[in-house]
């Protein structure tokens, strides 16, 4: 642990997140120092303890998103685990849960018995769609949001079908509103004394993405139609995904920076030319400016001489990097943005580093998971006071459970 104390030290979130977005919540503020109580569910745990098996049966998934969590695993079929879930209710500042709504009120930890064990309580519940509105009730994933969203309709070739993004896009982004959202809320109760009960949805997060797509759509009444464009932007030009040998490159030279690309090219000719002074016009003859920046690539040898070309006139430039690349680029690791972790069971392996870091604090400290029900005996013991021989009889009476999982 580091020697100076963590910017969340001294909070304490009880944690009934499963999956990527509220997971991805809880991390946020356990590896920025607070303590973080995720409650698993006897047997199995988080669903994700069965994703990513790759070695020695634990789930690298798991790992990942849990850093600093300790975990405590219940029988919550039994009376005895919301009994204790209550008193720990008592001891946090905050709960988290990422549900189907309606069911942490049928657990009997809903809004209003969290206030009445707590009142300033803060209750972050995270889910699909939403908590209110006619689709509240459906269960959903990060892609059924994205669908919802009118994002998927982007993503994908021009013409062609919609695409998925292989990624957690909507469970992250909303995972880091919902620690915004909780952060804010501390600061409201530092202020009020009062706590709230926070509605985060993948639905919401993913339509705050729409940079262009709404407002022209409603703007011109329902003339321009966003869809899927492949891998071209549709509202600037040139700014896509261009072939090069050996590879692609992403490059956005649109307004200002179409002087910076046409001097790159030797083609300061084009800068003023009246078929691709600017963005709309450039627009209209894609097809054109595409095949004059791919031919001028095809003139380099390799993906990085292109580059180097490029970056000597300050065109905003990348090379399409594969997760492979990613892994050992200096960068990324230099910064932390790669960090290879030491897990007890599984060993070491890469994650993504830290996103949030602050000036003169490590981002990355060596935090591990915990195994199923780690933490029971600490977490009872120390928070709630209870003694050794009760968690003892606790576990004895199939109320906690563990395993070296």
């Amino acid at each position: 642990m580091a020697a100076e104390e963590q910017l969340l030290e001294g909070i304490r979130i009880l944690d009934f997140t499963r999956a990527l977005a509220g997971p991805t919540c809880t991390r946020l503020f356990a590896e920025m120092g607070a303590e973080v109580i995720k409650v698993e569910s006897a047997p199995a745990g988080d669903l994700t303890r069965k994703v990513s098996k790759i070695r020695n049966e634990r789930s690298l998934y798991y790992v990942q998103q849990s850093l600093n969590k300790k975990s405590l695993c219940l029988d919550l079929r039994k009376p005895e685990s919301l009994t204790l879930l209550k008193d720990l209710v008592r001891q946090c500042d905050v709960v988290v849960e990422n549900f189907k709504p309606g069911v942490i009120q049928e657990m009997g930890l809903g809004w209003d018995v969290l206030q009445s064990l707590k009142p300033d309580i803060i209750l972050c519940s995270v889910s699909a769609l939403g908590q209110s509105g006619p689709l509240s009730a459906k269960p959903g994933y990060d892609y059924i949001a994205q669908a919802y969203a009118g994002v998927t309709s982007m993503i994908g070739e021009k013409g062609g079908p919609p695409a998925l993004p292989l990624l957690g896009l909507g469970d992250v982004m909303t995972g880091v509103n919902a620690a915004f959202a909780v952060a804010a809320a501390l600061l409201y109760r530092a202020r009020t004394g009062k706590g709230k009960h926070l509605d985060i949805a993948l639905l919401d997060a993913y339509y705050q993405c729409h940079e262009v797509n709404v407002h022209q759509f409603s703007g011109t009444g329902g003339a321009l139609k966003p869809t899927r464009g492949g891998r071209h932007l549709s509202y600037v030009c040139p700014a896509g995904v261009y072939q090069a040998k050996g590879g692609y490159i992403t490059i956005m030279a649109f307004l200002h920076h179409w002087i910076d690309l046409c001097k790159a090219m030797n083609r300061e000719d084009l800068v003023a030319h009246p078929d691709y002074q600017d963005d709309p016009t450039r627009l209209g003859r894609l097809e054109e400016v595409t095949k004059i920046i791919e031919d001028w690539l095809a003139t380099f040898p390799d993906v990085d001489s292109a580059l180097a070309r490029l970056e000597a006139f300050n065109v905003p430039c990348a090379p399409v990097m594969s997760v492979e690349e990613t892994i050992s680029h200096p960068h990324h690791l230099a910064r932390g943005t790669v960090r290879t972790i030491h897990d007890r069971i599984a060993g070491d392996f890469a994650i993504p580093g830290m996103p949030i870091k602050v000036m003169g604090m490590e981002a990355n400290l060596p935090y591990t998971a915990p195994t199923l029900g780690e933490h029971n005996v600490e977490v009872l013991t120390r928070v709630l006071g209870r003694s050794e021989a009760e968690v003892a009889a606790l576990a004895a009476a199939g109320v906690l459970y563990a395993k070296d999982i």
